[in-house]
This record gives C-alpha cells, sequence and structure tokens, in this order.
C-alpha cells in the first residue's frame, strides 16, 4: 500500500551497488526501514533526500519488513548541522540513540515531534546541551528504564534534599541514602530541572540557564545511568567524547 509519510532519516547504509537501505523515523508509522532503489547513483533524485537528518515527505510502498521509498521531497535539510562538526556530532548521536531504542513500527507522535524540535534547536543555537539531555531522558522513557526524579526511589518521599544513585535508579532522600554510598549530591535546582527535563517538551520550556559545572554534572550522571541501564552501544558516542577532549 502506498503511503505518504513525513518522517527524519536516521539511518542509511548500502544495498548492491546502487540501493540505499533507509531508515526513517515517521510521525505516521514510527521508526520503519526501506529500499531507496538508485539512491547511491549521484544524479538520482532520491539521492539527496535519503541523507542522514534530512526531514522528508515520502510515497512508501509500506510492508512489515523491508518497505519501497517510491519518491520523496526535502521539507528540511538541516544545512547548519551539516556545515558544522559539533552539531553533526550531537544530531548522529541523537539519531543513533533513537534507532536503537524504538521498535519498528510503533508511531510516537510525541517522541517524533521533541525529536523535530531539537533538530531544529540545534541547528539554529550554538548550546544544545539541555534540548539533547531533555531528549535523551524521554528515549529513557520509552525504552522502560527512565530514571525515578519525582521522588526518593526507594520510599517515594518527596522532601529534600536528594541524591542521584544510578544503582538504585534515581533520586535517593537522606533516610535511604544508606542504599548507595556512591549516590551524587544534588542541589535541589538540579532535582527541579531533571523532573522537566523529563516531563516536559522543549516547546514549553524558555531560556533556561544553568551553570557550567551542572551541566557537567548531569552529562556524566546521564551518561553513566545509560551505560548501567541502556544496553546498546552507541558508536557516536566515542565521537563526542573525544571532542570535549578538545573543547
Amino acid at each position: 500500500m502506498l503511503e505518504k509519510v513525513e518522517g527524519i532519516v536516521i539511518k542509511t547504509q548500502d544495498y548492491g551497488e546502487t540501493h540505499k537501505i533507509v531508515t526513517i523515523f515517521s510521525k505516521k508509522v514510527g521508526k520503519f526501514a526501506a529500499i531507496a532503489k538508485g539512491a547511491k547513483k549521484p544524479k538520482s533524485r532520491m539521492a539527496a533526500v535519503t541523507q542522514p537528518f534530512i526531514l522528508g515527505e515520502f510515497f512508501v510502498y509500506m510492508n512489515t519488513g523491508l518497505s519501497t521509498i517510491q519518491q520523496g521531497e526535502i521539507v528540511q535539510s538541516f544545512r547548519a548541522i551539516r556545515e558544522d562538526i559539533i552539531k553533526t556530532a550531537y544530531t548522529a548521536y541523537l539519531v543513533e540513540l533513537t534507532d536503537k531504542l524504538l521498535d519498528q513500527h510503533t508511531p510516537d507522535v510525541y517522541l517524533y515531534d521533541q525529536l523535530n524540535r531539537t533538530l531544529y534547536w540545534i541547528a539554529e543555537n550554538e548550546r544544545a546541551e539541555i534540548p539533547i539531555m531533555m531528549y535523551e531522558l524521554k528515549l529513557f522513557a520509552k525504552g522502560g528504564f527512565a530514571p525515578t526524579v519525582d521522588c526518593c526511589v526507594n520510599c517515594g518521599c518527596k522532601e529534600a534534599p536528594f541524591s542521584f544513585s544510578i544503582s538504585e535508579g534515581g533520586l535517593l532522600c537522606t533516610r535511604c541514602l544508606h542504599l548507595d554510598q556512591d549516590a551524587i549530591a544534588l542541589p535541589n535546582v538540579l532535582v527541579k530541572l531533571l523532573h522537566v527535563f523529563l516531563h516536559a517538551g522543549l516547546e514549553q520550556i524558555g531560556n533556561i540557564s544553568m551553570k557550567e559545572k551542572n551541566i557537567r554534572l548531569l552529562r556524566q550522571l546521564l551518561d553513566a545511568y545509560y551505560d548501567r541501564y541502556g544496553g546498546f552501544y552507541i558508536k557516536s558516542k566515542k565521537f563526542l567524547n573525544q571532542l570535549d577532549l578538545f573543547r
């Protein structure tokens, strides 16, 4: 059945001498893989629209297995991302994480909208650490392993102060801190921000200002948390870590 779907190209791989298999996260049908015949040919009309990070409209013969892209049009190329190595690295990480954590043919309009908004943010702004962490936490929730950030993960207490425990899977109050001697104490402002990052859409926030040390702390916590519960190796994360060494 031929369907018109809006989607973001999150993965491509060569297939034979002239074709590509393209993975698209779409608004209508979720993530799916499709063959783009002739897309490797330089003069093919499919070549441009099947590049990574492209937001496009695709006419697709949908199948439960491998679908077929009949044609497509670029809605947004995110040129500003492609021309900046840092923006490219961040976006490569987000789409790879999306590909790893989403099931095939499972629509999620909200998550699709958040990825779309995050890509626009990355393209239009110099700093994108906060939107990236917001989207990551929503992906963690989709994958079923988001940390508990609303209350103490052990007793349900909602009274600050809290510490963040990787091993326990979220916040610990002072009475339950004995469960993890390695838990990291968090200022109350970061506890509130974790709640906002997990539950609020990017469109709901204004300009959130964070100290550099707090951005670094949350980044380290999310990285360690994913390493513990994520289950998938993210190749693009290695490049991001290398970039951090030289910034």
